[in-house]
Formats: C-alpha cells, structure tokens, sequence
C-alpha cells in the first residue's frame, strides 16, 4: 500500500521518445510546502505499446493518484510571439482566432488557440513612452494530436487535470524553484533553460519568471547516438552508452560529434542574437538539462562558444522526498532528465 500523506498530489507526466518520466508532488497547503511522493523513469523499447506501459506503472508503483498533466511538442504545437494593437484580454480572445491565420500553417478550425499579454518591456517603454502596441504570446496546438493524446491516458486509466507544452512546462520548473528557494536578485536577471532531449532540444528564456522566448531545435540526443554508431559500428544501445562515457575513446567521440555540437550551437546562439536583439537585454545564465546535456564534451563546447555562466540543473534538490518507496540515489542520477515532468507537477497548487 502507498504510504499516507499530508497534501493533495499530482503528477506530472513526461511521455518521450526514450523514456517516460513520472514526478508526483505533494503540495501541503498549510506550510505551503512541496515535496516528491512518487517517482518512476521508465525506458520505452521501439514499438512499445505506450498505454500498457502506463497501465502497468500505475498498477507496480505506489502512486498516491491518476490525475495527471501532461504535455504535447513537436511540429503539431506551433509557439508563436506577435505584435498587435493593444486591446482588453476580451477583446484579444476575440481577435486572436482571425489573427492566428497569418502565424500557423493549419487551417484555424483544425487547433485548439490559446494566448496570453506579456508584459512591455522594450526600450521605448523604459524610456518613458507608452507603448501602443502589445507582444501576445500565441500557442495552437492540432485537435487531432490533442485528442489522440487525451485518448491514450484516459484508456490508460488516467485522469488528465491538463496538456501543456514542453518548453512552458520546463519554464514552470524553474519558478518553482525560485519559489520554495527565492533568489534575491531573480527580477532583473535573464535566463535560458536549455533541454537537450532524445528528439529535440527545448530553449526557453525568461526574464525573472516571464517567459519571452521559446523554441523547439530538430537537434538532440539521438542524432549524437546515430553518429557515434555509424562512425564506430555499433548497435544503438552500445552507442548511447559510450557517447555518455567514453572513458578511453573520449576523443574520437568528441570528434564524432563536434559537427553536431557546431550545429546544435548555432542554432542555440541565434535564438540567444534573435531574443536580445528584440528585447535589449543580456542572457545571464544557462541551466542546463535533459539526458542528452550529459554528452561527453557538450559542457566545455558550450562554455566556449557561449561564455556565460553556466548551470548544470537539478529540478529535484528542492523537494523533501516523502516516500520510503523511492530511490533517492537512482533519483539523483535522472534528476537533470526530469525538469519537464516536474513543471508539469508543479500545477498541484492550482489543482
């Protein structure tokens, strides 16, 4: 039996390509508190039937509840940040719809839209001028790929309390973290997230808790494994492990992969130009997580190319762990894999 405890719970639920990760946190509503009461990292083999895999987590683990948030990515999910007219939040829901049409590459009745105001935060405003324009943060996310996905977790047995997206969801991981631990100085400082992933590698920069920017880079983990096993002969599963530790061969595969790395970098340096140019402000630091982050090489490469401080990221050190079914070290090892299951499970106060 699960163990009893104190709070309402929710769990955040990361479905990759690789892996499923699974974070159920607690939030206790009289100390305000939050802590970890279930975990689970789970690989998925090629052609893995997904819904009984999730059937047959719920049914081996100690999980205190089936209500879930999950996310959705990839090129069915379009992120876009416009300019229009300034306008009450009413009159925005309003015009968005016929807006949208300019920004997505779907018919508008195929999406389901959302959108949010961000704050001003130009140059001109700081300056003193009102601004007579607004940027909108535009999300459209396919019926059709929603609606699969809801699909699945229901005839899993789950409840889905929400569907986020990835890059959001790795925004509101670290506002949690800012929020049980609170940096003084957070206000005024630019920050990156970067998750590099199996399929994709997330890029997400905030300004204090605001997000201003995100992208989804075709650039990740797979294509490092892909290219260490074609230059080097070997099955994917030897491939991954030696790209991660590489002990004796570490320079042919820094070498392997350096064109990638070349790759990933650039795309991650013009999105870093693009946010700065817009809004006139320095990045100041680079968190950095996901499975792939721990590339042999990718630490000093990045270091180099970009020259900011850098942060390799644990989304878990904040939280008690309330369960004697977990295992805190094997939690430590995936921790940096985990920063967008725990965004989706920081959703527990609002439930």
């Amino acid at each position: 039996m699960a163990t009893k405890i104190k709070g309402k719970p929710l769990i955040g639920l990361d479905i990759g390509s690789r892996a499923i990760k699974a974070v159920e946190l607690v939030y206790a509503p009289k100390t305000e508190g939050y802590s970890i009461s279930g975990y689970v990292y789970q690989p998925i083999a090629p052609g893995e039937d997904i819904k009984e895999t999730l059937k047959r987590i719920w049914a081996e683990h100690n999980f205190h509840t089936n209500k879930v948030v999950t996310s959705i990515s990839g090129r069915s999910v379009i992120v876009r940040y416009i300019t229009m007219p300034d306008m009450t939040d009413e009159e925005l829901k309003n015009a968005i719809k016929y807006e949208a049409s300019k920004y997505i590459p779907f018919e508008v009745d195929e999406v389901m839209l959302d959108c949010i105001k961000l704050p001003h935060i130009k140059k001109e405003e700081t300056a003193g001028k009102p601004a007579k324009d607004i940027t909108v943060l535009l999300v459209a996310a396919k019926r059709d790929k929603l609606n699969e996905h809801i699909t699945l977790l229901e005839e899993s047995g789950l409840w889905p309390m929400a569907v986020d997206v990835d890059c959001f969801a790795l925004g509101n991981a670290f506002e949690l973290k800012q929020l049980i631990n609170p940096s003084a100085d957070i206000a005024t400082k630019v920050t990156a997230l970067v998750d590099i992933g199996a399929v994709k590698t997330n890029v997400n920069i905030m300004i204090g808790l605001q997000v201003f920017f995100t992208r989804e880079i075709y650039i990740a983990g797979n294509d490092f494994t892909e290219a260490v096993g074609k230059k080097m002969g070997l099955p994917e599963n030897e491939a991954e492990q030696l790209k991660l530790k590489p002990e004796l061969k570490a320079d042919e595969i820094k070498d392997y992969v350096s064109s990638l790395l070349d790759d990933l970098t650039h795309e991650i340096q013009l999105s870093f130009d693009y946010f700065e140019h817009q809004f006139d402000k320095p990045i100041d630091n680079i968190y950095l997580s996901g499975g792939a982050s721990m590339l042999h090489g990718l630490e000093e490469t990045f270091d180099s190319i970009f020259n900011r401080k850098m942060i390799r990221w644990d989304p878990c050190e904040t939280f008690e762990i309330v369960s004697d079914k977990i295992d805190a070290v094997e939690l430590k090892k995936k921790a940096n894999q985990l920063a967008i299951a725990v965004g989706l499970a920081s959703r527990v106060k609002k439930d």
